[in-house]
């Protein structure tokens, strides 16, 4: 170990002893008092004194240059190269609950195809009465829904595991996006197929494929494939971009995000499922005795503090502090989160900004008074099926340390006075 991170690991055990909670009660943010006049206010303006852009300017609206820096990142030493890899979504920079396409996550094993809607073919096979192949152009002609799912990756805050590793809610906790997606009903097209020759359907299977040089193949119980799985070609209203899938792809709500195949291509309806490389030596969850569990396909209850973070730093001092963040669950409906400024030995529970929806990112907040001290900010989310949101070590006493993938633990910032945040691990 390097002196330096031998420093850095000194200074993550010693602050645990000098922490102090802050008081839990919440103010109003009242207007700021003007110690001498503002030229801001006083003087006129550069932006005041001729006329803007024209609504031709951007024909497709982007964001304005001050917003430069919420983007996706990538972390470079993560993966061999960028081409099967993944980026992050800034959740830090971003408030409410749907997630712009532009800043949501994407993962590729064999990069992002460009794949024109005129060529676009969709077949049904296997156990069905008659094997169909849609067009594009069919498949807008079914009847269509609309639904707000998140899509997280099964190896989202993987690199926590063993210990606080990435220092930034984007990187820990960013391959995750929310958004509206439309499109058929995967039961109405498999219907449209006919499952008559599938006979008994509680043991049957769907094997879905990308259009992708990797085909990303993934196998799906018949029972969720009828349920609420969805053929989308559209999200936030508009067409999903390249590295989403365009022109089509599958939602498997509540499911890792390896199953959401893009570039859809192929549904084959099987007796078993196929056991592809994705879900035996991938996307399975390693136990300390080396042996595997199969089949692990739903994202637990979760959630994280976006705000203040590593990458969202407190910066007005001490007062009125809004504590911000996301949860989520695979299992329904958030129902409740907990906020702990002093790791987990007190809750108060947080104002969630809206009902908990189905499968979907749900906002929450905690107005106090920051006094300045340091705090340990946690957050627990609590799910419609009772779940709650366990600690590292309650993962571990499961699971050991071989795992990568569905880690739901309770994250934990360290707010220093300064304002600065660092991620630590207080299990």
């Amino acid at each position: 170990m390097s002196e330096s991170s031998g420093k850095k690991g000194a200074s993550r055990r010693q602050f645990l002893t000098s922490v102090a909670a802050v008081g839990a009660g919440a103010v109003a943010a009242g207007a700021a008092r003007a110690a001498a006049p503002d030229p801001l206010i006083t003087e006129v303006q550069d932006w005041a004194r001729a006329t803007g852009d024209g609504v031709d300017a951007t024909p497709y609206g982007l964001p304005i240059e001050y917003e430069g820096d919420v983007i996706r990142r990538n972390v470079e030493w993560l993966t061999a190269d960028t081409i099967s890899s993944i980026n992050f979504t800034p959740i830090h920079a971003l408030d409410g609950t749907i997630t712009p396409q532009g800043c949501a996550f994407e993962r590729h094993h064999s990069g992002a195809i460009a794949l024109k809607k005129e060529d676009y073919r969709l077949m049904i096979n296997g156990l069905v009465d008659q094997p169909l192949v849609f067009s594009y152009a069919d498949l807008e002609r079914f009847p269509r829904e609309n639904h707000v799912y998140f899509c997280e990756c099964a190896a989202n805050s993987g690199m926590e595991w063993a210990g606080a590793q990435l220092n930034g809610a984007q990187f820990t906790h960013g391959m995750i996006h929310n958004m509206e997606y439309s499109g058929v009903s995967l039961r109405t097209l498999l219907e449209e197929a006919g499952l008559g020759a599938a006979g008994d359907l509680k043991d049957k299977w769907v094997y879905v494929e990308g259009a992708d040089a990797s085909s990303n193949g993934r196998s799906i119980p018949m029972e969720k494939a009828l349920d609420d799985c969805l053929i989308a070609f559209k999200a936030n209203g508009e067409a999903l971009r390249k590295e989403h899938g365009y022109p089509v792809r599958l939602v498997v709500p509540g499911w890792e995000g390896n199953m959401w195949v893009k570039w859809l291509r192929r549904i084959e309806v099987m007796d078993g499922p196929v056991e592809s490389r994705e879900e035996t030596s991938k996307y399975t969850d390693t136990l300390e005795d080396g042996t595997s569990r199969k089949w692990t396909w739903v994202m637990d209850a979760k959630s994280v503090v976006t705000s203040p973070s590593p990458q969202a730093p407190i910066t007005h001092g001490a007062g009125p502090l809004v504590i911000t963040g996301l949860a989520w669950s695979g299992r329904g409906a958030i129902t409740g989160v907990d906020v702990s400024v002093d790791g987990g030995k007190s809750w108060q529970p947080a104002r969630l900004a809206a009902p908990g929806q189905d499968k979907a990112l749900t906002r929450f907040y905690l107005d106090i008074t920051w006094d300045g001290s340091e705090m340990l900010l946690q957050s627990r989310a609590r799910d419609a099926s009772g779940y709650v949101q366990p600690t590292k070590a309650q993962l571990r006493e499961v699971r050991g340390l071989n795992s990568i993938y569905h880690n739901n633990a309770i994250q934990t910032w360290w707010v220093k006075a300064s304002g600065e945040a660092e991620n630590v691990e207080v299990s």
